[in-house]
């Protein structure tokens, strides 16, 4: 068995808070019996996402034998994870497929459309200039690619008002987005930062990413967080940096 990097867990000083569970990008921590546990060494990348979100300091990394980190057998583990989610809020009714707007649930017809409140373009994270002009002392909204297919009130609650960065954490490159959203914080100084996550294990990734970009701009930003269910709700609402007043979220 090969010797490698791995997450380690001091049960005495580990309260089962479970802050650490949503900030493993790739699921391989879960509470069991009052206690965070490695649920499987192969899903550890060794990478630490999860210790600074431990309050207890009950997380470290150290060097050991070890399986190896199995990419494929992580997608299979999340994948399975979203499906028992969804199991436990199961969609009560359907639209059929009768066309885009041959849905009855919908409220209006395409006349009819809420209109978009998108102010710029591009959009993708990896596109966008940390020089562009829309983005000077903005407000900024950084969110995941899930985040506007799930979450009817997108462009309502949380897009408005708004420039917008957008990328997977998960499948994208993580220190590109980095240095991309440090870059922009530097420069362009935005008033303030909302991140939108979905509920998945490995979007949580994004918080971590804007966390480490204001941290290296140097920058007094305030970053809110809003997580959205598989379902569309929204389910938590955080604070990563106070340094500015709080945004009231409460319409979202």
């Amino acid at each position: 068995m090969p010797t490698r990097k791995i997450i380690a867990i001091d049960e005495e000083k580990c309260n089962g808070c479970g802050q650490c569970i949503p900030a493993c990008p790739e699921g391989a921590l879960a509470i069991v019996d009052g206690k965070a546990r490695l649920v499987k060494e192969s899903f550890c990348d060794g990478l630490g996402a999860c210790i600074g979100e431990c309050p207890q300091g009950a997380l470290r990394i150290v060097e050991r034998e070890a399986e190896d980190y199995d990419l494929q057998a992580v997608t299979a583990h999340l994948s399975r994870q979203s499906s028992e989610s969804a199991s436990r809020h199961p969609v009560t009714r359907e639209c059929p497929a009768e066309g885009i707007w041959g849905c009855p649930e919908a409220s209006w017809t395409p006349e009819e459309a809420p209109a978009s409140t998108l102010r710029q373009w591009p959009v993708k994270l990896y596109l966008v200039s940390p020089d562009a002009p829309f983005l000077r002392s903005a407000d900024l909204l950084v969110v995941a690619d899930c985040v506007p297919v799930a979450y009817a009130g997108f462009h309502r609650d949380l897009l408005k008002g708004r420039a917008v960065v957008m990328g997977c954490p998960k499948l994208d490159d993580a220190a590109a987005y980095r240095q991309k959203l440090a870059g922009i914080i530097a420069k362009a100084a935005p008033a303030r930062i909302l991140v939108a996550y979905m509920e998945v294990g490995c979007c949580f990734g994004l918080v971590h990413l804007v966390r480490q970009a204001v941290a290296a701009a140097g920058k007094e930003v305030s970053v809110e967080t809003v997580m959205i269910g598989i379902q569309g709700e929204v389910l938590e609402r955080g604070t990563v940096y106070p340094a500015r007043p709080k945004e009231d979220l409460s319409t979202v």
